[in-house]
């Protein structure tokens, strides 16, 4: 064999050498991560100072899912001096039980992450002879349309909020006198379902062009216009049970600030936990610049107090 042929045999060998090796190994992609499953736990609702309604589910003695303003937070129980405590997503959520009430205040979470510096809202439930940790207790049997009896370890069943596609709403009775007006309104669970209603609705005012009265505000005023002072309480609706607000007007116009007064056609709704709002032709003529809303209630006509 010539020296140019064993060169090329010795070339090729070392190149089929070179083939045979295995190429590196690429590396296997990372798996999604899968979504943790939606957790099946009822949920609670809290009637707040600001008259929204704050819900929390407790999935298990370690966690709650808090619930308010249409934002949702994930947070995990830690230690605290008294009551339950949980923390996450720049909150706190700390609840405490007493003289029949399980109050609850959600707070801003300060640098640290664990404490809470700023109250966002307090909020509360009644709960008759609770002397055990908040969290959901499931029972049947609650009377329709009536604040839902809590179960023997009071503990309130959960049910979703009244949401504007289940509810029909009407004008009831009123009453006058003295310059002022009062008149209830009812929202009539339509749906199939029970839900429930805790809290103020929010009210607006149309005039007849359809344009909003931007010159009479909505006020909240705690209980209502014959018995002032006492705070909102969860009303479950079954279907075809109905609630009850009142709104409270003046029809005086004050001469020193107001000649005439503005003329509304329209009344807009919008349940608490809601965005979309009910519509209701009625018209009159509200004076001083504000409505009085009550909070949402079970009975039609309030019990004088006693």
């Amino acid at each position: 064999m010539s020296r140019r042929l064993t060169a090329f045999a010795a070339a090729a060998a070392l190149t089929g050498a070179a083939c045979s090796q295995q190429a590196p190994e690429q590396p296997t992609a990372p798996e999604e991560p899968q979504a943790a499953p939606a957790s099946t736990a009822p949920s609670v609702g809290f009637a707040c100072e600001s008259g929204a309604t704050l819900q929390v589910q407790y999935a298990d003695n370690d966690s709650a899912n808090v619930t308010y303003r249409n934002q949702a937070y994930a947070l995990r129980s830690v230690q605290s001096a008294s009551g339950a405590r949980y923390v996450g997503a720049g909150v706190e959520w700390w609840t405490a039980t007493r003289d029949g009430q399980e109050s609850g205040t959600l707070s801003r979470l300060g640098p640290d992450g664990q404490t809470g510096v700023a109250v966002l809202e307090r909020c509360s439930r009644p709960i008759p002879g609770a002397e055990a940790a908040p969290g959901p207790i499931p029972t049947p049997g609650r009377t329709p349309g009536r604040t839902p009896t809590p179960a023997a370890g009071g503990v309130l069943p959960a049910t979703l909020p009244c949401k504007a596609p289940q509810l029909k709403l009407e004008a009831g009775e009123g009453d006058a006198g003295a310059g002022n007006r009062v008149r209830n309104f009812s929202l009539q669970n339509i749906g199939t379902q029970a839900c429930s209603l805790t809290g103020y609705p929010v009210v607006t005012l149309q005039d007849a062009r359809g344009r909003a009265v931007t010159s009479v505000r909505a006020e909240q005023s705690p209980g209502s216009y014959f018995r002032q002072g006492q705070a909102p309480t969860p009303v479950e609706l079954a279907p075809q049970a109905r609630a009850w607000f009142e709104m409270a007007w003046n029809v005086v116009p004050n001469e020193t600030m107001q000649k005439t007064c503005p003329d509304a056609a329209t009344v807009k709704v919008t349940a608490p936990s809601d965005t979309a709002a009910l519509s209701l032709p009625f018209a009159f003529t509200p004076c001083g610049g504000r409505i009085r809303v009550s909070p949402i209630r079970a009975e039609a006509d309030p019990q004088p107090a006693t």
